[in-house]
């Protein structure tokens, strides 16, 4: 692990605090890195990531990420890697994906893990489109306790366009039970043409509607979804399948997908307004 310091004082507030590149070992011969802006730590440390194959530069998660830090939060913005060393852009929907959720998940129990080594004992995990699902999925395996709560930006369940789940699923179990490996490319998440080999793929088609619904009915921290009712991306009914299991959503009105424009402002609001309510550190 290194730390590569850029800059160490800000002069807004009454503390001091850094920002730093902290490279990290996720599996041998796979690096990845995350800025990290020191904050007042008697608040709680704010871990944001990003959307589908996109890194911590992306729009919507890189504005709240600082805005958070000038309100005096610390905050984590890894890239994941998607197995690629020491990744630093986008990856094209029309690469060869070698990437998994297990892997995403592993990725993000690394910096919590490295978060609370920093003296962080309370963990605020924010998301924004699919990476609201892969935070999702790490709450519904083994979350470190030190993560007390959860806010889902545009939260949304791995989408195939109109192929059938069922019957792909069931394609994609044969050939990992033949031992077939080759490429399969399907539409998936914002991709047309995604290639991957069978059981990465299957680890991402899982996460359809019913299992992200059951997720999140068994959320095991304080969550806060925030959603667009302009979002033209995620279907038709699934803002009414969220409130069907009381998950607790706010609307930003007239937001899209990606929070953008003016809608920047009420995303931040929100997300204070749910921070401003969590427990005091004891």
């Amino acid at each position: 692990m290194r730390i590569r310091s850029i800059f160490l004082l800000f002069w807004l507030f009454p503390f001091v605090a850094h920002a730093a590149i902290v490279d990290l070992d996720m599996r041998p011969g796979i690096r990845a890195s995350a800025e990290y802006l020191v904050g007042d730590r008697s608040k709680p440390a704010v871990l944001l990531l990003h959307g589908f194959l996109q890194t911590r530069e992306f729009r919507t998660v890189a504005t709240v990420g600082s805005s958070l830090h000038d309100e005096g939060y610390t905050v984590l913005l890894p890239t994941l890697s998607l197995n690629i060393p020491n990744r630093r852009q986008s990856l094209a929907c029309e690469a060869i994906h070698h990437h998994n959720m297990e892997e995403d998940i592993a990725e993000i129990t690394r910096w919590v893990a490295w978060l609370k080594s920093r003296g962080h004992p309370r963990i605020v995990l924010f998301g924004h489109s699919f990476g609201s699902l892969q935070l999702l999925a790490y709450l519904n395996a083994r979350p470190d306790p030190a993560v007390k709560a959860y806010v889902g930006t545009s939260l949304i369940e791995t989408r195939i366009g109109s192929t059938s789940r069922s019957a792909l699923i069931a394609q994609l179990k044969d050939r990992i039970q033949r031992k077939q490996n080759a490429l399969v490319t399907q539409n998936i998440s914002l991709c047309n043409k995604y290639a991957a080999p069978p059981g990465d793929l299957l680890s991402y088609v899982e996460w359809d509607q019913p299992r992200t619904l059951a997720a999140v009915k068994t959320v095991p921290v304080r969550m806060q979804l925030i959603m667009g009712d302009a979002d033209q991306l995620i279907g038709r009914n699934w803002g009414k399948a969220l409130q069907h299991v009381q998950a607790p959503m706010v609307y930003v009105k007239g937001a899209n997908h990606f929070m953008d424009a003016e809608h920047e402002f009420d995303l931040l609001e929100h997300n204070l307004n749910f921070l401003k309510t969590l427990p005091a550190a004891s």
